[in-house]
């Protein structure tokens, strides 16, 4: 009995030990190696939106998306100071969750989508306040309408995913006013209050991928 029992304790540790070496090591992002050479970086858009909020009978307000949007970075630093940055969104592809007032935001009262496809950005400064906050500025065209902008950003730091992939992640928040930019559908309720606000907040939650050489 004592041998048998031994046998079957040396047999599981063989198993045990066996196992251990075959099953893949669980793998953790990790923190990116800082480098303060170029680099070119490109929207990830599966972990990226862009969203914006307009009030409603200036009681509430209505949140909007575009799905398919495009954005790179050329960064002349690891820390994304003076970085250069380009952003575009198909205006065909915006969402309230409700059919009927998409189609009404696709017309000629607001974007007119099938005139103007594209609503772009382009910076022309994007600088480094204070430790993870920036401020960017540009040219936002929306129909158009090309008007200079301003959006607080935070910048969320950079990691290396599981994958051996370098992303970096960013929140940046503005506001605009979508007549000035020929969205000028209006109608006022009986209290004399707007149907539909002007002001125009835009929420964008943007992660993006370092190119490879």
């Amino acid at each position: 009995m004592k041998k048998t029992a031994s046998l079957i304790i040396a047999c599981s540790l063989f198993v045990a030990a066996a196992t251990a070496q075959t099953q893949p090591a669980k793998v953790k992002p990790v923190a990116a190696k800082e480098s303060n050479q170029p680099s070119k970086w490109a929207n990830d858009p599966t972990h990226s939106s862009i969203k914006f909020t307009v009030s409603h009978l200036t009681v509430s307000e209505v949140e909007g998306r575009f799905k398919k949007f495009n954005g790179t970075i050329e960064a002349p630093t690891s820390d994304f100071n003076n970085a250069m940055i380009n952003f575009s969104a198909d205006v065909a592809t915006v969402s309230t969750d409700d059919d009927t007032r998409d189609g009404h935001l696709k017309s000629d009262d607001f974007f007119n989508a099938e005139k103007y496809p594209q609503m772009t950005f382009k910076s022309t400064s994007f600088k480094k306040v204070k430790n993870n906050v920036y401020s960017l500025e540009g040219n936002l065209t929306i129909r158009d309408v090309t008007k200079k902008v301003k959006f607080a950003v935070v910048y969320g730091g950079t990691m290396v995913d599981p994958w051996g992939n370098t992303k970096a992640g960013f929140k940046a928040t503005g506001k605009i006013s979508r007549k000035e930019y020929g969205l000028k559908w209006s109608k006022m309720t009986e209290m004399g209050g707007a149907v539909v606000g002007d002001d125009v907040n835009m929420i964008l939650n943007l992660e993006f991928a370092k190119q490879k050489a």
